[in-house]
């Protein structure tokens, strides 16, 4: 499993419930075509499952540097 999971929004947040909102600043994404890379834990899957409507993410293969 990966450690890391990139974020990328893909629609705006213009008309969605405060909740929503307050998720997607919470994941740190700032408007469509925003992306971030958050760590592969169940808190952020959550987050992430509460607004999958709204983004795409994918799978980050880590490599040692």
């Amino acid at each position: 499993m990966s450690s890391k999971l990139r974020v990328r929004q893909r629609a705006s947040v213009i008309g969605r419930p405060e909740p929503v909102r307050r998720v997607i600043k919470g994941l740190g994404l700032r408007g469509p075509g925003s992306s971030v890379e958050v760590a592969n834990t169940p808190s952020f899957r959550g987050m992430i499952k509460k607004v999958l409507h709204l983004v795409v993410v994918e799978e980050v293969n880590e490599t040692a540097s």
